[in-house]
């Protein structure tokens, strides 16, 4: 499924604006360093945000393009929230950001 997850224009705006807010948080480094993975991962086309597997598919159902797309759409929403939260966090100084950090990792195959 290469085009499953390509690089949204919605990722790539979340990643260029967190460059600009990378300042002097707890996990600011971490943050740009992991942006910078992303932005390296844009290459491949196997990496990406990453969702649950649907009961459809555990069942053995084949997927539509619809199906497939608006997968595609919620994983990326749901990076892109996840990160998002990251950098607020990071920006109050609240050292709960590496959590969510994690969260948005756990949300991205680099592959």
């Amino acid at each position: 499924m290469n085009a499953r997850f390509s690089a949204p224009l919605t990722i790539i705006a979340t990643l260029a604006a967190g460059m600009a807010a990378a300042e002097a948080g707890p996990c600011s480094k971490q943050i740009a360093a992991f942006e910078q993975s992303v932005r390296t991962s844009e290459k491949n086309p196997d990496a990406g945000p990453t969702g649950r597997e649907g009961v459809a598919a555990k069942l053995g159902h084949q997927p539509t393009r619809e199906s497939v797309a608006q997968a595609e759409q919620r994983a990326n929403e749901t990076f892109r929230q996840a990160l998002a939260r990251a950098k607020a966090l990071d920006a109050r100084g609240k050292r709960s950001c590496m959590q969510a950090l994690s969260r948005a990792k756990d949300l991205f195959d680099l592959q």
